[in-house]
């Protein structure tokens, strides 16, 4: 294994993530920029159970096909591209869905029937649903609510564990990720199904997850270098690269599974249904571990370095060499040092040789006579 790998393993790397932390919320800014202005300037396709309107299955038997089911529509003159129209795969058995707006009685009889003569099926083999927009309404508004109780008990617990503002940076990363999430099917004109609204909230759980896993090693490096001079920005640093692989392992785990129901499941299968929720996940679970390392920690130092324990340590950070001495033995490397061993570096001045007096922890014994 290569030097830098096995580093990363040991939890050893000596990442700046902290001073570089412009950069994450910079392209954060950017992300947020796109999917929030696209959801107030298109919206979002919100699906039949949010809207209401129709839905018919049909067998795929006889003449039956997505090109048939558009005839028959375009013959009821109802317009086509605003129908969803899917060929739905179980087993050996395939069924079209048709999903319309709101139709009168004597339409949805015609349209039935019809559908059932090109599948050379009966009217009872093509099923009719119906959705009042109402339904949809009901569940948007107990999903608002639900998210807003979980933001409250979050922060009360993460405040009570750690301290408030770790509390604010954690709800600021979870409102980052869901944004980013829905904002992503407006771009992509995606239809939100209730499938997916659990799939947003199910991304909640994921990265708050990940944040407290990062939050707890910055708390047990705060108490460790409590004693030292050290700054938060270095607390920061330390604590990310330390739990680094960790964070990675979780992602990889987490994203395997959601790979696998979009690729297979919804790919190879053709279980369209899973498609929503897959890419809902997806999108979320990568969204909320680059969250947990990029704009959770970095907001929390920010944050700690205005407090008065370390207002005059604002903006010292320990890099590479210092690092990794700040990381082993729990001190920082004295300032002038530092500075000094940076002079004489970018001069070519070879480093003074120490004495030996100054590498023994005791003044060395007089060494005694030999008799002769």
């Amino acid at each position: 294994m290569s030097g830098g790998l096995s580093r990363l393993f040991r939890g050893e790397t000596t990442i700046n993530f902290y001073g570089r932390r412009n950069i994450g919320f910079i392209a954060s800014g950017l992300l947020l920029l796109v999917t929030v202005g696209s959801l107030f300037t298109q919206g979002l396709n919100l699906g039949i159970d949010f809207k209401g309107g129709v839905a018919f299955e049909v067998p795929v038997a006889g003449t039956m096909s997505e090109s048939k089911a558009k005839e028959i529509l375009a013959d009821n003159k109802i317009r086509t591209d605003n129908a969803k129209i899917q060929t739905l795969t179980s087993g050996s058995t395939e069924r079209i869905r048709i999903q319309l707006g709101d139709l009168p009685v004597d339409t949805r009889t015609t349209i039935q029937g019809a559908l059932a003569k090109a599948a050379n099926a009966t009217v009872n083999d093509v099923s009719v649903a119906t959705v009042s927009s109402t339904w949809g309404r009901s569940i948007t508004t107990k999903a608002i609510n639900a998210l807003l109780v979980f933001f409250v008990i979050v922060s009360l617990f993460i405040a009570w564990r750690f301290e408030w503002r770790m509390a604010l940076s954690a709800i600021a990363a979870m409102v980052h990720d869901v944004g980013i999430s829905v904002g992503v099917y407006s771009v992509l004109k995606l239809e939100v199904t209730p499938a997916t609204v659990v799939a947003f909230l199910t991304i909640l759980g994921f990265s708050l997850y990940d944040t407290i896993v990062v939050f707890d090693k910055v708390h047990e490096n705060n108490e460790r270098f409590s004693g030292s001079k050290v700054s938060y920005g270095d607390i920061v640093n330390v604590s990310m690269n330390q739990v680094l692989m960790r964070s990675l392992n979780t992602s990889i785990a987490a994203l395997l599974p959601v790979l696998s129901l979009l690729v297979i499941g919804s790919g190879l299968l053709g279980a369209i249904a899973l498609r929503e929720f897959a890419l809902a996940l997806l999108v979320g679970l990568a969204t909320g571990a680059y969250s947990s390392i990029f704009i959770a920690t970095p907001l929390v130092g920010i944050l700690k370095e205005r407090s008065d324990h370390y207002r005059s340590m604002k903006g010292h950070l320990s890099v590479g060499a210092d690092m990794s001495h700040l990381m082993q033995t729990g001190a920082p490397v004295g300032r002038r040092a530092a500075a000094r061993a940076a002079t004489e570096a970018s001069q070519g001045v070879a480093p003074a040789p120490v004495a030996v007096e100054t590498l023994l922890s005791h003044p060395p014994r007089p060494r005694k006579k030999s008799r002769r």
